[in-house]
């Protein structure tokens, strides 16, 4: 799978977010429980285009479970700004889906707030919009 991704990293932080945002593209496509749970906050808050919105617990499940499913994700114009301990990132994204074996395509804007916990980046919350 060919990956259009751009993003001007220009610290280790920013570096980081964008490892973790990579982190998360895969495994949304190849959903595996615990590396979700590892990527996002307890308190995740998960707004989808079309105006649900999912915590932790349903975010993950959706994924493992199929209901929402990505055979390909490409990221676009992708922007990351690390303020202390928070990371906003932008990008524009590009999947082929597979939500519950019906077949389709999303062109949305996405905004990811990351938060550091622990050392470590974790998703806090997202907020898509169609294009």
């Amino acid at each position: 799978m060919a990956l259009a991704f751009q993003s001007v990293a220009q610290n280790k932080n920013e570096e980081k977010v964008a490892s973790r945002v990579e982190q998360l593209r895969k495994a949304m496509i190849d959903p595996d429980q615990k590396a979700l749970e590892g990527l996002v906050m307890p308190l995740l808050s998960y707004g989808h285009s079309g105006g649900a919105l999912d915590d932790k617990t349903t975010f993950v499940d959706k994924l493992v479970s199929g209901k929402s499913d990505f055979v390909s994700i490409d990221f676009t114009e992708q922007t990351i700004s690390v303020s202390g301990k928070v990371a906003i990132v932008r990008h524009n994204l590009t999947a082929t889906t597979n939500d519950n074996n019906t077949p389709g395509q999303v062109k949305l804007r996405i905004l990811l707030i990351w938060q550091k916990d622990k050392g470590d980046w974790k998703l806090l919350a997202r907020q898509a919009v169609k294009i």
